[in-house]
């Protein structure tokens, strides 16, 4: 059953991206309507697999109360999940309708990636990771990931329309894509509550180091990248506020703070120690 809900989940969210794509060349606002409630069920459903998930896994001795994000398969799938969950909150306050089709593509990624590739077994926590500051920071760095992504999605949004207007054919695209000003504004704000929540989980993962290995920080590779990936995001709110970074240029350097996180949380967890048990190691 989990499973069966989970691929159901993947196929709604795969309709919502559609149908997102498909308002890029339509002028029916009940599309985006559709696309909304869509991505409603599928969050439904993903959370229906998800609680089945860890019904299980609190089933195994010593494991209750923990979260069975600790596999590319649930890492992924809850990548997935908040992604859109954070997406259709800020689609139903703003209703700003065709940013889907440069949101979602994210979710279905991190959903396909985990149903096609991800081998989908839980298997038991070590000892060490057995930790309230554990079960929380990833959770937390998860939650941030996913808003990055929203701002990387508003970004791109932003690049296109800014295109458009340069142009001197502008496509239908420019008239359905809200102005440059109002991408700015949301992207930083998605930025700025990212950047709270990516402190507050590295602050717990650099408090689980210090309890475990006697120091708060080191030269693990995927620490190393955290720690890049939180300046460059850092450096983009300061220059922001003291430099008056705005428009297309906010844009762009918040695209490579968002390749440094791709790169952190990918390619940091095979190189890692502290986080080898991601891939398994």
């Amino acid at each position: 059953m989990e499973a069966l809900l989970f691929a159901g989940a993947f196929a709604l969210y795969s309709a919502a991206l559609a149908l997102s794509l498909a308002y890029l060349r339509s002028r029916d606002e009940k599309i985006t309507l559709l696309m909304w409630h869509l991505l409603g069920f599928a969050l439904a459903l993903h959370l229906g697999s998800f609680a089945l998930r860890t019904a299980v896994f609190w089933s195994i001795p010593g494991h209750a109360g923990y979260l069975p994000i600790h596999t590319w398969f649930g890492a992924l799938s809850m990548l997935a999940f908040l992604n859109a969950l954070v997406f259709w909150a800020v689609e139903g306050l703003a209703r700003l309708k065709i940013l889907g089709a440069f949101v979602l593509p994210w979710t279905v990624a991190a959903a396909g990636a985990a149903l096609f590739f991800a081998p989908p077994e839980a298997p038991l926590l070590k000892p060490d990771l057995r930790s309230a500051l554990l079960n929380l920071h990833p959770l937390l760095l998860m939650a941030a990931y996913t808003a990055f992504a929203n701002a990387a999605g508003v970004g791109l949004a932003l690049l296109v329309q800014d295109a458009q207007l340069k142009s001197h054919k502008p496509a239908e695209i420019c008239y359905r894509l809200p102005a440059i000003e109002e991408l700015d504004r949301l992207q930083s704000r998605l930025i700025l509550g990212a950047f709270v929540v990516l402190s507050a989980g590295v602050a717990l993962g650099i408090l689980w180091t210090k309890r475990t290995q006697g120091k708060a920080w080191g030269a693990d590779a995927k620490i190393l990248a955290t720690g890049a990936t939180w300046l460059l995001y850092g450096g983009y709110l300061a220059a922001r506020r003291f430099a008056g970074l705005r428009g297309r240029r906010a844009a762009l350097a918040s695209l490579v703070a968002f390749a440094s996180l791709l790169f952190t949380w990918m390619a940091g967890d095979r190189l890692s120690e502290l986080h080898a048990f991601l891939s398994g190691r």
